[in-house]
């Protein structure tokens, strides 16, 4: 994957050491390793408490690249050193705020660098769900397209006018809303309290009245313990039979279990989903219902996300190191 490379203003004499618990792809530790000492606990042979309590008591700094590691106290007390936690994600639901803000660890994320290719994949997945664009691509390959012999593909439903509910009007629902308000569609939303930014999106302070009210809800909030199973059967019942859900979000927004049961019994109408509960791994069952659209958390990536979220990873180590504000802080030590 080709990527340019951001330019490197801050120079060092000696390069900041920055630990990693994890592989990172390859443009991202060419560019880190131009201005920053990687530490891979991956590539020790030594258990990783072993590996951080003889090479690691003096860091300063940790990357995580991936949902996949947690940063909770018992990895925090390893790390007694520890300035800023860097997050390459915009959730950052696996970072434990709290034991951070505990210890005076700054926390960054990938502020908005994914945002424009994950509102654009909320509407592609949206797009797909209800014209059946990928049913049809696959009715065409088979030799059962019109004309092409057995086969009945159902119709595709207009987006055009549909009535949308977004849950989490942050930076990711707030494009998706705007790229759909273009299609014509009355836009809604549920959020912890209202947003004065956008006065001609009506505010609900019940998931389950958006709902109500909607014909598609589309999923862009955190992951959080309030938020967590936000979306379960009763708002399933609630959007009704034509409803559709698009979830970009995290998985464990929707109660995943009542979601298969309501899309097998046809509570809803169907769903485009690029998170699950347990990622990698999907509910079979979603493997075989032609109303549902899946892809593989790829909402986030593009080479133009990529080069954005590296450019924004640098900056905000160059801004610790160098004692300036941070650029997407979750969190300020």
């Amino acid at each position: 994957m080709a990527m340019a490379m951001p330019s490197l203003e801050i120079e060092y004499e000696e390069k900041p050491k920055v630990l990693l618990l994890q592989p990172i792809i390859g443009p991202f530790q060419t560019a880190l390793s131009q201005k920053f000492d990687l530490v891979k606990a991956d590539e020790s042979p030594l258990p990783l408490p072993t590996f951080l309590s003889t090479h690691c008591p003096q860091m300063k700094a940790l990357l995580i690249m991936a949902p996949i590691v947690t940063v909770d106290s018992s990895l925090l007390d390893q790390l007694p050193s520890l300035g800023l936690v860097a997050v390459t994600s915009a959730g950052v639901n696996h970072i434990d705020l709290d034991a951070c803000r505990k210890r005076g660890v700054a926390v960054t994320n990938a502020g908005e660098a994914f945002t424009p290719d994950v509102a654009d994949f909320a509407v592609g997945l949206l797009v797909d769900v209800l014209r059946k664009v990928t049913m049809a691509d696959r009715f065409m390959k088979m030799g059962k397209g019109q004309g092409q012999g057995q086969g009945h593909l159902p119709l595709g439903s207009r987006v055009s006018g549909k009535r949308v509910g977004i849950v989490g009007l942050g930076s990711i629902g707030s494009h998706v809303a705007k790229r759909l308000t273009a299609f014509g569609c009355p836009i809604s939303y549920f959020s912890r309290a209202p947003k004065p930014n956008f006065p001609s999106y009506k505010y609900f302070s019940s998931v389950l009245d958006l709902a109500r009210e909607n014909d598609i809800l589309v999923l862009s909030c955190a992951l959080t313990d309030e938020t967590r199973n936000i979306i379960n059967r009763d708002v399933m019942e609630a959007l009704g039979k034509d409803g559709i859900i698009i979830n970009v979000g995290r998985g464990a927004l929707i109660d995943e279990p009542e979601l298969v049961r309501c899309l097998k019994e046809g509570v809803i109408g169907g769903a485009g989903l690029d998170v699950f509960v347990n990622e990698p791994d999907v509910p079979k069952e979603l493997f075989q219902m032609e109303n549902v659209v899946l892809s593989d958390h790829r909402a986030v990536t593009t080479p133009e996300s990529f080069k954005a979220v590296l450019e924004l990873v640098i900056a905000n180590l160059d801004a610790f190191f160098s004692g300036k504000p941070l650029l997407s802080p979750v969190l300020c030590s």
